[in-house]
């Protein structure tokens, strides 16, 4: 006689099995499930990386073609300054994906939003001081040289965010998270490395300084 008939009826052991099998197939679909949300996940993470990655591409490109060399900025802001050149500046407006996908931002592995916000906050800045240049009237010329000046700085910054952007998404986009943080720590430790090579002579020209100071101040004629 089986183990079993000596406490339950037939009919409840048929009962028991069918809670176990039913019990089981509970687990299976919700380990499918979950299996076919991450695989959802990781391709909206992928489509939403790589439409970045083009719309920031494309306007860093761009802004290379745009940005001028430092004797034409400085060319560009004496005749604004002198009221020779009246300045028109593009709508820098190529934000449309970040937009349309802002509010799923936070499903991107962490060590790539930082990058990404970053650059379009600021080109959210250069779009509101360009605004505001255009805005400026005739006789506020000086004004206007000085936000030259620090558009024209303000575009490097977000040249220089952007490529940033789009290495970090790269890296993403072609190892992960993982690969992300490695080429970080990689980037912090090659700027230590540099710090470190050009302290010394940092601190010996310091020195030559604070030496060349407390020469004159003991030389009573101030020389």
């Amino acid at each position: 006689m089986p183990p079993l008939d000596a406490y339950l009826s037939p009919q409840s052991q048929q009962a028991m099995i069918a809670g176990l099998f039913l019990s089981f197939g509970w687990v299976v679909v919700a380990w499918q499930t979950r299996r076919r949300d991450a695989r959802i996940r990781q391709e909206r993470e992928a489509d939403i990386q790589r439409a970045l990655l083009a719309e920031i591409r494309a306007h860093v490109v761009s802004l290379e073609q745009q940005s001028p060399s430092p004797a034409d900025a400085e060319d560009l802001i004496a005749r604004i300054h002198s009221g020779d050149f009246v300045p028109t500046l593009p709508q820098q407006a190529n934000d449309r994906i970040f937009g349309a996908v802002i509010s799923e931002l936070h499903i991107l592995p962490a060590p790539v939003i930082d990058p990404i916000v970053i650059y379009y906050r600021l080109l959210s800045i250069m779009g509101a001081l360009a605004t505001d240049l255009r805005n400026i009237p005739a006789d506020g010329r000086e004004r206007a040289a000085q936000m030259m000046a620090d558009y024209l700085s303000l575009m490097d910054e977000t040249y220089n965010s952007g490529i940033q952007a789009i290495r970090v998404l790269t890296e993403c986009l072609r190892g992960g998270a993982e690969a992300v943080e490695k080429m970080l720590d990689d980037d912090e430790a090659a700027a230590i490395a540099m710090m470190n090579r050009q302290l010394p002579d940092d601190l010996e020209q310091m020195q030559d300084q604070l030496d060349a100071i407390n020469s004159r101040s003991s030389d009573p004629r101030g020389r």
